[in-house]
């Protein structure tokens, strides 16, 4: 790597888990645990990991046959329990259930620290009762699990079941001795996100590097997968080639006429950057771009459908389902066993639609949905036909806890009744004195940026409200009013030596889906430092406008909320009081030969390219500590987690190495070693990594000389 103002060679830190450079993170965490350290941060500790912990809080259940299942952690249990329990008891708010695999236990017996990463059931002929599933579980919260198969009634590991080697494989179940496996079994077989590239179809007590590949992408695409839809009547196997992260294509299987297991992968023609679904007999199409065909035009963020058969076919009719408003943005889409749910942003408000494919794909409102609030919807089981038109929806905001309703979608989608309540999540803080509003900014070049503001009601408009401002701007990822214990426990239930409570904002900047496909390609590539700008104009408002001043305005970030954090602190130090920049992309020069970053060239582009090159220069933070000098640093919180095999610890290492170099002593470190890119494994992890990033940015705006180092 380019060194610091040609200072020291730094290359043993790329080492992720080299003696050396493991020393000196675990050198420089306990620095910062100490310098945290008191009386007030480990009760914040304790508060947020009993919150977490809570035996009252929602259990969210998923429905396999009989059985509602859940994952559930708590102290008692810290890598957690799969349980399952009958609709009944889970109804009546007393379930009765049933554990499946203790994950405490299977951990101390196999030496492993195991991390739940998700359970896969086996379809079941004729809607029997399902009870075989593929569960996938990491030794250190990473992305590369260990898949194997397991019996729900016997309670174990099938004798001689599927049992694929830790790595970042994707498996699908393709009949009850067969698995559609997207893994790497080679050197051949990964692509340079470092993804599988090959798809095979791997049977019962076959050896995986036996098993035929049946779809295989080019190394230099970022994965290919496949998958086998199983629903009745619509049996069909589907494979992707994810050419970038926003490029794909999908391919529908196709067997010769009259010649049982032959055929070829045929290619659904929509523009590859757009979204595809299949839906029963009909293919659903969103537009990321504008589309030309069939003698029409459809804008980007439209939502189309035809029917499956006539468009592989070779006829290009499409119906418009819809068509996105001012300020509207599809956050989601689900389906039922007869009709679609799609999920509607407008100015980031959740409203939820019901669209009836039977009646030519109308639109009715569902009825009961929560205003001014996050929500999301699902079906409860669209292959059962006493429940196949049932639906769970969850719905929050920042001062109102989660609540669980479940509904029923009527034959006639008009005559659709609100949701019934099913469960409610207590308060876990004080939000009395709270108020919630939104507000806009107005970026560089005139754009509107919205923003939420969760601030102590009648605040004195006098520039010393310590203020967080939480943002990612990237990927298309939506941030949505939500509720946070550790919010309320970590940030806003503190209160400064006046008795001022402090205030919350979460931001809504460009590179986001809050507004459709437009709002996040205006800044891709050279025009990411749009996002950077939208941030600068959220933390000027709230100064213009008196709420806080720079040295009560602080920041956080992680992942590509990372490089907004390091952007923030390399471009905008005069507007910001304290930065936490998480598990983060630092080097936009290297990014792509770490980890999986070579799967985000569409989103920042390609250093390889020239032209690319200088404009990700000028974003990356360890360049533009060196290019741009600066004589403000902010008290920086820089920190990640030597298993993050996402993004990976090595640019934060360099990032708070070069600083050291400079001779800056606001910047502070702390890597743990487990935990992968969400940073933690357990509750009492999370408590910790959530206070650690509060305490430092609290102490950044209240009492910023206790975090220079001596």
């Amino acid at each position: 790597m380019e060194t610091q103002r040609g200072t020291q060679d730094r290359d043993w830190l790329d080492e992720m888990h080299g003696e050396r450079a493991l020393a000196w993170a675990h050198r420089r965490a306990a620095a910062t645990d100490a310098v945290l350290d008191s009386e007030e941060h480990r009760r914040i500790v304790g508060e947020i990991a009993e919150a977490l912990d809570a035996p009252d809080r929602l259990a969210l259940a998923t429905k396999h046959g009989r059985r509602y299942t859940n994952f559930w952690q708590d102290a008692g249990h810290p890598r957690g329990l799969w349980r399952s329990t009958d609709w009944d008891s889970y109804a009546a708010g007393d379930p009765a259930w049933e554990t499946l695999l203790d994950l405490d236990a299977l951990s101390a017996e196999e030496g492993v620290e195991w991390v739940w990463a998700g359970a896969h059931w086996r379809p079941e002929p004729d809607g029997a009762e399902p009870h075989r599933a593929l569960l996938s579980l990491s030794p250190d919260g990473g992305d590369a699990t260990r898949i194997r198969e397991f019996d729900v009634e016997t309670k174990a590991w099938v004798p001689g079941g599927f049992d694929l080697p830790l790595g970042k494989t994707n498996a699908s179940w393709s009949g009850p001795d067969e698995l559609l496996v997207g893994a790497i079994t080679g050197e051949d077989d990964v692509t340079r996100s470092s993804y599988a590239r090959c798809v095979r179809r791997l049977a019962r007590g076959e050896a995986l590097a036996d098993a035929p590949v049946v779809f295989e992408v080019d190394a230099s695409h970022v994965a290919g997968g496949a998958g086998h839809e199983h629903t009745r009547g619509f049996e069909r196997e589907l494979a992707w080639d994810s050419i970038d992260f926003y490029e794909s294509i999908t391919y529908l299987w196709v067997d010769d006429a009259g010649e049982a297991g032959t055929g070829a992968w045929v290619e659904i023609e929509v523009p590859s950057d757009a979204r595809v679904s299949l839906f029963r007999e009909w293919l659903v199409v969103r537009t990321m771009s504008e589309w030309s065909v069939g003698g029409a035009v459809y804008g980007p963020g439209t939502l189309l459908a035809a029917p499956l058969a006539d468009w592989m076919a070779g006829e290009r009719a499409l119906t418009p389902v819809f068509v996105p408003g001012e300020g509207e943005a599809i956050a989601g889409l689900t389906f039922t066993a007869s009709k679609g749910l799609l999920t509607v942003l407008k100015d980031v408000a959740s409203r939820v639609l019901i669209l009836d494919p039977a009646e030519g794909w109308a639109i009715t409102e569902l009825p009961g949905v929560p205003e001014l609030s996050s929500v999301s919807v699902w079906p409860v089981d669209d292959e059962d036909e006493e429940c196949g038109e049932d639906y769970w929806m969850l719905s929050s905001g920042f001062l109102q806890p989660s609540t669980l309703w479940r509904g029923t979608l009527a034959g006639s989608a008009a005559q659709t009744e609100p949701a019934s309540l099913i469960a409610a999540a207590p308060a876990r803080f004080d939000a009395s004195g709270f108020e919630v509003s939104q507000r806009f900014a107005v970026s560089d070049d005139g754009t509107r940026v919205p923003y939420f503001l969760v601030a102590p009601r009648g605040v004195p408009l006098d520039g010393r409200t310590p203020v967080l401002i939480s943002a990612y701007g990237g990927f298309r990822t939506s941030l949505t009013p939500g509720y946070s214990p550790a919010v309320g426990l970590g940030w806003l239930g503190r209160t400064t030596a006046d008795g001022r409570h402090p205030a919350y904002v979460l931001a809504n900047l460009r590179g986001g889906g809050e507004y459709g496909p437009a709002w996040h390609a205006a800044a891709l590539r050279e025009k990411r430092p749009r996002a950077f700008e939208d941030l600068a104009a959220v933390a000027r408002d709230l100064q213009e406008f008196g709420l806080s001043s720079p040295a009560t305005t602080t920041m956080m970030g992680r992942s590509n909320g990372g490089l907004l954090a390091g952007n923030a602190y390399t471009r905008y130090p005069e507007l910001f009081g304290g930065i936490s920049c998480g598990v983060p992309l630092l080097d936009m020069l290297r990014y792509t030969t770490l980890s999986a970053g070579h799967s985000w060239i569409a989103e920042y582009g390609d250093p390889e390219v020239p032209e690319d090159a200088v404009f990700l220069r000028e974003m990356s933070p360890v360049h533009r500590l060196i290019d741009h000098p600066q004589s403000v640093f902010p008290p920086l919180l820089v920190w990640t987690t030597t298993s993050d095999d996402r993004v990976g610890p090595v640019q934060a290492r360099h990032m708070a190495a070069a600083l050291d170099e400079l001779g800056v002593d606001t910047a502070w470190y702390h890597e743990e070693e487990g935990g992968g890119h969400a940073g933690s494994v357990d509750h009492a992890d999370t408590a910790r990594m959530l206070a650690r990033s509060y305490t430092f940015l609290w102490l950044a705006a209240t009492a910023p000389e206790r975090l220079r180092r001596g």
